[in-house]
């Protein structure tokens, strides 16, 4: 049986079968405890809340979909080029790690009004909330992986005159990748969180934004339908780093 589960197609059938198994224990909660639309929706009445057209579900969700992407790619750039950096320079590296330990225990939730004054509304101030939670555990892992490489494999290609770029593309990048996409993953998650506190704390666009307006008139299927959609795209993202995962590292490298 265990043989079975390792094959990709059985751990695919048995994740959709566990996602119809929720909606149907979703749909059974409200019909036989007859639980009020207004607490709890059934999944009929929340995918029928697409159709309210003033919602404007389409723009609400590009603008959520690139704070999200636009903060995980910008977290993904400086935190694998501060881990660089940080392994030429241990002198840089003691020097500004603790500062950017002690940065990130501030709570995103309270920087939320200072990028809102620095920034105002909209989608960068968004997109730099979501690069705020999600650069850290990239930059972590990648600090690891690159501190992973074996240092006579470095000193083989110093010896041969290598430039910092061939020792980084060649030897370092891809000896670090399991442990870059380890930070990915958990960037991933972090970064639609972020994204969405930061609709929440001051923005006039988004999901996040339509959860707060609806919130007001009790329209529970249109706030249950703004979660499906931000789960739908935290799903996506979470698939690509997968994907891209599977493409680039070996089974037996990866990490998590």
């Amino acid at each position: 049986m265990t043989h079975r589960l390792e094959t990709p197609t059985a751990r695919y059938t048995l994740a959709i079968v566990a996602h119809l198994a929720l909606l149907a224990a979703w749909y059974l909660f409200v019909r036989i405890g007859e639980v009020p639309k207004f607490v709890m929706p059934s999944p009929g009445d929340t995918f029928n809340a697409l159709l309210a057209e003033n919602y404007d579900w389409w723009t609400n969700t590009a603008v959520t979909a690139t704070e999200i992407f636009g903060g995980y790619f910008l977290a993904l750039v400086v935190g694998v080029l501060l881990a660089l950096v940080f392994t030429w320079s241990k002198a840089l590296e003691a020097f500004f790690m603790p500062l950017l330990v002690t940065l990130n225990m501030i709570p995103k939730v309270a920087l939320g009004p200072l990028i809102i004054v620095w920034f105002k509304y909209g989608v960068f101030p968004n997109t730099i909330m979501a690069f705020s939670i999600a650069v850290f555990p990239i930059l972590l892992t990648t600090a690891r992986g690159l501190r992973e490489i074996e240092p006579d494999l470095l000193d083989l290609v110093r010896s041969l005159h290598g430039s910092r770029w061939q020792l980084f593309t060649k030897i370092q990048l891809p000896g670090s990748l399991p442990y870059i996409f380890a930070g990915m993953k958990v960037a991933a998650i972090l970064a639609v969180a972020g994204a969405i506190v930061g609709e929440f704390l001051g923005s006039d666009k988004g999901l996040g934004y339509l959860m707060l307006q609806v919130q007001v008139t009790l329209d529970t299927p249109a706030m249950f339908m703004a979660v499906v959609i931000i789960t739908l795209l935290g799903m996506l993202l979470y698939g690509l780093v997968l994907a891209m995962e599977r493409l680039l590292v070996p089974k037996d490298a990866r990490v998590g």
